[in-house]
């Protein structure tokens, strides 16, 4: 294996680790948005009102994303079996 297929390899899997991670941290920061945005028109400053929604959201998303997470993580785990079976 050359120096190259290690560096593909490596680059492929931080863009599938990105695209893992995007989705639940963006609904974390729109929900974390939301919520301060709420506490600055309300003017509650209760530091403890941002974590119980953006678990429930985040807990949501998990739900709703995992197939794709799934489906992504086998797509890349059948790709580097192919490239072992090649060598």
């Amino acid at each position: 294996m050359s120096g190259a297929e290690v560096l593909d390899i490596g680059r492929d899997a931080i863009w599938l680790t990105l695209q893992l991670c995007a989705p639940i941290l963006i609904v974390g920061l729109v929900v974390g948005v939301a919520i301060g945005l709420f506490q600055a028109l309300t003017q509650i400053q209760e530091a403890t009102l941002v974590y119980a929604p953006k678990i429930v959201a985040i807990f949501v998303s998990l739900l709703l994303f995992l197939p794709l997470m799934g489906a992504l993580m086998s797509g890349f785990m059948r790709h580097i079996a192919a490239k072992i079976a090649g060598m």
